[in-house]
């Protein structure tokens, strides 16, 4: 078997006999079950949009909710779990901690520490033996890599084994306000799936608008941010430009920058993992660096962790200037 060395942006929990495990166990028969209809109901109504749109049901109130939901909860995702606690790219108050970890919530894609091991550990073993999602798991043929694909971008989540958070995430296990969080997580999924049809209905003052948000703006918003997030974890190793020394097949994907507010500057994010910023290039639109850009400004974070043009060139694979790469300065362009 290979020896895979770790990348370890965080702190790991060894006890006197050795390293946690990698995996804690199976998920019980009740998580294995809610996974797939977390994932499979949104889908459904995301395939029954277009003809539910042209039969009967989209309006303007329902693309205002959608377009607010999803950004939001987006937003909760990539800044908060993703950025934040899973790689420590900025310091956040203690009252944004929690808001960061409650809106991530919202996305329903899991509590939030249990998302937060996956994802560290996707690093630690990125596309190598021990990455949850790897598209190259099962090797490099077209069947392999059809195979792979589906592995990645949803299969994955179907499976029982459950990753060890004492190993990947023994900060947030620590931490009392997140630990409340993560319990919470069943109630807000009620709430991530109720409150845009509350709103439809108070806007609309009828049930017919709260019906339509329900199923635009909770279902079909749903379908299309886990989606949207999935393919980082599958599009985004298989295809997209590599400008960036990484150790694995991970790609910037410029097509999805926009709905996966700069997630899918994949090579980049790889390549320097614990860097507030994915898009650090001019022209990459990052609107979860614009948001922590904002929030620092406004004092609510500290010690970000913005790219230098130095340490960009460094891991440039043609190794040139980062001024003739156009890498952005730190921050945004002033």
């Amino acid at each position: 078997m290979t020896t895979i060395r770790e990348h370890r942006p965080y702190p790991r929990r060894v006890s006197a006999d050795g390293p946690e495990p990698i995996l804690a166990g199976e998920k019980t028969a009740t998580q294995a079950w809610l996974v797939k209809a977390f994932a499979i109901v949104p889908l459904l109504a995301l395939m029954a949009a277009v003809p539910f749109a042209w039969g009967w049901g989209l309006s303007w109130v329902d693309v205002g909710l959608a377009a607010f939901f999803y950004t939001v909860t987006c937003l909760g995702v990539t800044v908060g779990f993703h950025r934040y606690f899973t790689h420590g790219a900025f310091k956040a108050k203690r009252w944004l901690r929690i808001v960061l970890a409650v809106v991530g919530s919202t996305a329903m894609q899991g509590p939030v520490i249990g998302w937060v091991a996956d994802h560290r550990r996707h690093h630690a073993y990125a596309d190598k033996e021990g990455d949850p999602h790897s598209p190259w798991r099962f090797g490099t043929t077209p069947a392999a890599l059809v195979k792979g694909f589906w592995h990645a971008h949803m299969g994955w989540m179907f499976q029982r084994e459950r990753t060890n958070s004492q190993r990947f995430a023994p900060d947030l296990l620590a931490d009392r306000d997140i630990r409340r969080v993560d319990r919470l997580f069943p109630l807000l999924t009620v709430v991530t799936l109720v409150a845009p049809a509350v709103l439809g209905g108070l806007i609309t003052m009828s049930w017919w608008g709260a019906v339509t948000a329900f199923f635009w703006a909770s279902l079909v918003r749903l379908a299309l941010l886990h989606h949207v997030t999935w393919s980082v974890n599958s599009i985004c190793h298989l295809i997209g430009d590599r400008p960036f020394e990484a150790r694995d097949k991970s790609a910037n994907f410029w097509p999805l920058a926009i709905a996966s507010m700069g997630e899918s500057w994949h090579n980049s994010h790889h390549a320097d993992p614990t860097c507030a910023r994915h898009g650090v290039r001019r022209g990459q639109i990052d609107i979860s660096a614009r948001l922590i850009w904002a929030f620092e400004k406004l004092g609510w974070v500290h010690n970000v962790r913005w790219p230098t043009p130095e340490r960009l060139a460094r891991k440039l694979k043609t190794r040139r200037s980062a001024t003739n790469e156009n890498v952005s300065q730190p921050g945004f362009e002033r």
